[in-house]
């Protein structure tokens, strides 16, 4: 186990009992977007986005599933191209019967670590729009369990948005992260 590795297993939250957290596949889009439309925080994308998600983007993403195998919770990511050593998470939601247990927290740290496992990384990044304490939360407390440092700038003023009133998107930049090793390839 590398470094970054150890970093990531250092007091991170439990999962809840029954749960288990994999890898999304196209059959769980569906859930995902209407756990995303329950949320009531996120913007929705179509439910074409999500099955996508779930077919292009399954490796910087994961679910939360219950005992049924049904999703209860995800977090979608992606590597940023001309940062690949940078994870992006796009959305983070929670079922409302399981939201409290420190879920989203776990799952984040999953992806994290899964990631890492993979490739060097040393920054995840996400927007928040401001006022979304939950959220902000939820990444500071990311930030903290990893020793990394959180830098806040608006990515997207609300006046760039073609479709109506939206609050400005605020970018909040976690790391440095140590880089891990990539896995050897077998």
């Amino acid at each position: 186990m590398t470094a970054a590795q150890a970093d990531l297993h250092t007091s991170r939250p439990e999962i809840p009992d029954g749960l288990r957290i994999d890898r999304p596949v196209i059959a769980d889009g569906a859930e995902l977007w209407r756990i995303a439309k329950d949320s009531g925080k996120l913007d929705l994308n179509s439910s074409y986005s999500y099955l996508l998600w779930c077919r292009d983007f399954a490796g910087t993403s994961v679910v939360a599933r219950a005992a049924d195998g049904r999703p209860v919770g995800f977090v979608t990511g992606y590597l940023r191209p001309e940062s690949p050593r940078t994870l992006f998470v796009w959305q983070v939601a929670v079922d409302s019967a399981y939201r409290g247990h420190g879920l989203a927290a776990r799952l984040l740290d999953a992806l994290a670590e899964r990631v890492a496992a993979e490739q060097p990384l040393t920054t995840v990044e996400t927007t928040i729009t401001p006022g979304n304490t939950a959220s902000e939360r939820l990444f500071q407390s990311f930030a903290d369990r990893h020793g990394a440092r959180v830098e806040r700038e608006v990515l997207f003023e609300a006046g760039r948005f073609p479709d109506g009133p939206h609050e400005s998107e605020v970018l909040h930049r976690i790391g440095p992260l140590r880089a891990a090793d990539p896995v050897p390839s077998a």
